[in-house]
């Protein structure tokens, strides 16, 4: 059986949704690319890929993180 935990924040943070959508666009704009054979739009692509990681780690350790000084999660009802 599963145990509780008192931790039920799957990871929703700004840093994080900044860094998803950053990283969705990418693959979005890559797989598009793919299609139509164009492999320097691909590489750019992958390219911003990383950088979305890049902005999410950067916006973690600014503060924006799951539990970080400036992320304002919802209070619940």
């Amino acid at each position: 059986m599963s145990t509780e935990h008192d931790d039920d924040n799957h990871g929703h943070s700004p840093a994080a949704w900044t860094a998803v959508v950053i990283m969705l666009v990418g693959f979005t704009v890559g797989t598009i690319a793919f299609w139509f054979d164009l492999p320097l739009v691909v590489w750019l692509s992958a390219g911003l890929v990383v950088v979305g990681l890049l902005v999410g780690v950067i916006l973690a350790r600014l503060g924006y993180g799951v539990d970080g000084a400036k992320a304002n999660p919802k209070a619940r009802a």
